[in-house]
């Protein structure tokens, strides 16, 4: 690997051009980083003048995220390819935290975290705080705020960098699948080619969230399904009990409230273990709280928790036992 590599940074517009479009590729503009291309993918016509910015667009023609990460990475220049959603604007020194880890040739993809940006509307501060909270992300909060330095199995392609030859070599992403395309190709790096992707805290993007409630609900309802899909067909990173609480408790929710006589025993379990989870929300709200040192997030955060993880599991037990394939 050369010194300075060459990185094709790769964007996907998921909508017309927008004020998250335009920040992020100005935020690109000024990394400290010099070495890189970037390749932006998009269903519509766009007119911009950036440096650097080459623009493939399918005139209203749809194609999928995963399509056109392929199609991105096919036609880069760069050795490593530098993957970055619309709504994301990274910190000046991501591209240079990021290509010192590919020193490493045991290294396959390197990634960080997608933290809120400050200043954003309460909506979506919200979203962002249930996302980085410990009942919200589980052991995963360092996606969304920085954590330990560590080796990953599955991460979003939000923030996730891959040397070519590998992506190439797996096939890229899978157009078969989206959501959930990003944790198959991490699973083929990690399996397939038995290389590491490494997580580094300082490879930082600052990623928008779907605010309350259309959006967020959507949009984790979509984790769940697809999660749900990969549990079973992908159990290697997809079938683990962080992933397994929501659609449990959904599914006792539903027999306390339908047949809740049938195992006198069961049925006091379950009352009981739900308290405790609401026990846990509080406590989740108070962290929130401190974190955001603000009682309006704090409050709020117990609802938003409470509802995502309902709406997750509904959708996790409609993708692990009705969904044969996710939309393309």
């Amino acid at each position: 690997m050369i010194k300075k590599p060459l990185v094709t940074v790769i964007v996907i517009d998921y909508k017309k051009s927008n004020s998250y479009l335009t920040e992020c590729l100005e935020a690109i503009g000024r990394q400290s980083y010099e070495n890189f291309e970037v390749v932006l993918e998009s269903d519509h016509p766009l007119k911009l003048n950036y440096p650097k910015l080459k623009i493939v667009n399918y005139r209203g023609s749809y194609r999928s995220p995963a399509f056109k990460r392929d199609h991105a990475g096919q036609i880069a220049r760069g050795e490593i390819l530098a993957f970055i959603d619309d709504d994301a604007a990274p910190e000046k020194d991501w591209l240079k935290n990021l290509v010192k880890n590919f020193t490493n040739q045991k290294v396959t993809g390197v990634c960080g975290p997608g933290i809120t940006p400050p200043h954003v509307s309460w909506q979506e501060a919200a979203s962002g705080w249930m996302s980085a909270s410990p009942l919200g992300a589980g052991p995963y909060t360092y996606r969304f705020l920085p954590g330990k330095k560590q080796f990953v199995d599955d991460y979003p392609s939000m923030n996730l960098a891959v040397r070519r030859t590998d992506f190439l070599a797996v096939g890229g992403y899978d157009s078969h699948y989206w959501p959930g395309e990003d944790t198959k190709l991490c699973l083929d790096l990690v399996t397939k080619l038995q290389k590491k992707i490494v997580y580094d805290p300082k490879v930082v993007v600052y990623h928008h969230r779907r605010p309350l409630w259309r959006g967020h609900l959507r949009q984790n309802g979509n984790f769940g399904l697809h999660r749900g899909f990969f549990a079973r067909i992908l159990p290697q990173t997809s079938f683990r009990p962080v992933y397994l609480g929501p659609p449990f408790m959904v599914a006792g929710l539903i027999y306390l409230l339908l047949s809740p006589g049938i195992f006198p025993t069961l049925t006091l379990l379950g009352w009981i273990l739900f308290v405790c989870y609401l026990l846990a929300v509080t406590v989740n709200s108070y962290w929130i709280y401190t974190r955001s040192q603000s009682l309006f997030q704090g409050v709020l955060s117990f609802f938003v928790v409470l509802i995502t993880h309902l709406w997750y599991g509904l959708r996790f037990l409609q993708g692990f036992f009705f969904t044969t394939k996710l939309r393309r």
